[in-house]
């Protein structure tokens, strides 16, 4: 039996190889692949269900707080330089009836989705793997276990600097000593959630052009050469995920941004051009 699977799975990678497999074929290859991803995520939902008490408390409303390790790190090194205020406590409010039990829902979703995110290029791996080169394949395996790595990166820097920064500028900047600030639950969900996936996303950048690269598509003198219309780029696209837009959270989404740009043209490589056979000859 498990000689006749093999072989069935080895028919199946040729016939994808040599484009035999009908357009359908391939639709109900990644109508199961999507099924499947479903599945996962709806398990793993269920877990960040039941545990999202715990984890709302200790993890997601830890910035509002002067005791989170990322404030309490800067105080420690910033000493005579940096001093946050000590009294920094935000009460989160809900003014719909129904936004707790949706919040509950949707960052539950949110965390499953970040979890499973290695099942998910799993699955997209496995579903491009028969129909590339050998020598692909070899170049995008570990491509694609560094894409997982860099957006859990991207991600725990959205978390630890990037939100707690964005959100404690944005509650202690004060108009008018007559305005009192009262965060909405919706409001600090919506921040929260945008700023932590859009980093894990947007650090993507380096493998995504190192790709390009290898199908000759991106070089790195293409790069070097509309560096300043990237700039432009990149401050849009900041201007874009920001959800406050004030210039405080957009520097301090632009520059990773910017970061992950140069990062890019270090990995990529121009390709040599072959020399004439008659310049070879001569030499």
């Amino acid at each position: 039996m498990e000689i006749e699977d093999k072989s069935k799975k080895q028919i199946e990678e040729q016939e994808v190889q040599e484009g035999t497999m009908s357009f359908w074929d391939h639709l109900e290859v990644l109508r199961w692949a999507l099924f499947r991803s479903a599945c996962v995520l709806a398990v793993i939902m269920v877990g960040t269900f039941i545990a999202m008490p715990y984890i709302f408390d200790r993890f997601i409303l830890a910035p509002t707080s002067n005791d989170f390790f990322t404030y309490r790190w800067l105080n420690a090194i910033g000493k005579g330089f940096v001093k946050l205020s000590p009294d920094f406590d935000v009460q989160i409010i809900n003014i719909n009836v129904a936004s707790q039990f949706m919040t509950h829902i949707s960052t539950s979703v949110s965390m499953a989705a970040v979890i499973a995110f290695p099942y998910f290029i799993w699955e997209i791996w496995k579903f491009i793997e028969p129909a590339l080169f050998e020598d692909e394949v070899k170049h995008l395996r570990p491509a694609f276990l560094g894409g997982t790595l860099m957006f859990y990166i991207g991600c725990a820097i959205g978390y630890v600097l990037v939100f707690p920064f964005t959100f404690r500028f944005l509650v202690e900047y004060n108009l008018s000593p007559n305005i009192t600030n009262q965060i909405n639950l919706q409001s600090y969900i919506d921040n929260f959630t945008m700023l932590i996936l859009v980093m894990g996303i947007v650090f993507e950048m380096p493998l995504l052009a190192w790709l390009l690269s290898l199908f000759g598509i991106l070089r790195k003198s293409l790069l070097r050469e509309y560096k300043r219309h990237a700039i432009v780029a990149l401050l849009i696209a900041a201007a874009i995920i920001t959800p406050s837009g004030d210039p405080f959270t957009l520097m301090l989404v632009f520059i990773p941004l910017y970061v992950l740009y140069e990062l890019s043209i270090l990995v990529v490589k121009d390709k040599q051009r072959q020399k004439p056979q008659n310049d070879v000859l001569r030499q």
